[in-house]
């Protein structure tokens, strides 16, 4: 079963792609081009949101010239809706469609494997993945209509659109990319094969190194062997404490792992086990902002 969290403010996608807001001009990118060979980003940062100074190490960098997320560090997963990072933060995970946080190492969240459930008619509907019955396949626990990346011609037109929305999340200023539903041929009624995903993830993993971003794994430990043949720089792990994954994904990534808990007891063993290695956080399973009343952030 996915354990995947759909992004709230990523739901209304336009048919023609993601609207491109808040793109730097051109002074803005040559001078965040400055910063990243001088100083990794961290000199001309901007502030974070909560008035913190921006952490002064500078991120390490892999073979490919992109940014990788530190270790261990603090961390917030905000999908379902940006809000100042709370003190201490130093990586935080927004949808495609929110403005980074200045100051931190921030990831994009794009649901790249399957369709939002407001989104679904606006794929062609020969690039939705059938049944027999010519039916969607639907992962049914949050209402998204799989994709069909089972040929290659189908997945390079699915990988064109989303790597639209990667430009956005490189214009916007991201430093780092987390396509979601990686497992989702898992829930495909064996319609998709592993093959098929790592296949269709190493097509956007290129398009995000050459715009500058690093890519995470999202969950989908069974397939962490093949991180580097598919281009994959870090994870993003759910539950990887409930499940007893957490030493799986640290072994393949080298610690470079943000760990998202659900419950008590997951944070607990996480913390337990790899709090010192990896970043670590609780969160709602609705991944609420703050002024909602299921809202939970914890690291301890």
């Amino acid at each position: 079963m996915s354990r995947s969290v759909p992004a709230i403010d990523g739901a209304d996608v336009p048919a023609g792609g993601v609207p491109r807001v808040g793109h730097p001009g051109t002074a803005v990118v040559a001078l965040a081009a400055v910063c990243a060979v001088l100083w990794g980003l961290t000199a001309c940062a901007s502030p974070p949101e909560d008035g913190s100074e921006p952490d002064p190490t500078p991120s390490p960098t892999t073979s490919a010239g992109v940014r990788l997320p530190p270790t261990p560090a603090g961390f917030d997963y905000q999908i379902g809706g940006a809000y100042p990072p709370p003190k201490g933060v130093r990586i935080v995970s927004r949808d495609r469609t929110a403005a980074p946080a200045p100051g931190l190492y921030n990831i994009c969240y794009v649901n790249a494997f399957q369709a939002q459930p407001d989104a679904e008619r606006s794929w062609p509907a020969e690039l939705l993945l059938r049944d027999a019955n010519g039916d969607p396949v639907v992962d049914e626990d949050w209402d998204e209509a799989l994709l069909d990346i089972g040929t290659a011609a189908k997945r390079a037109r699915i990988a064109a659109r989303v790597n639209e929305w990667i430009d956005g999340c490189a214009d916007r200023g991201f430093d780092a990319v987390e396509p979601d539903n990686y497992d989702s041929y898992t829930r495909s009624d064996d319609l998709l094969t592993a093959a098929d995903a790592t296949a269709f993830v190493t097509l956007i993993s290129r398009h995000a190194h050459a715009r500058g971003l690093a890519v995470g794994q999202k969950n989908t430990v069974e397939l962490a062997g093949q991180r580097k043949k598919a281009g994959l720089d870090f994870a993003v792990a759910e539950e990887c404490g409930e499940f007893d994954e957490c030493g799986e994904y640290a072994a393949a990534f080298d610690d470079r792992v943000v760990v998202i808990e659900y419950t008590d007891s997951g944070l607990r063993k996480a913390v337990a086990g790899f709090g010192d290695r990896l970043s670590i956080v609780r969160r709602d399973v609705d991944v609420s902002t703050p002024d909602s009343d299921k809202y939970v952030r914890r690291t301890r």
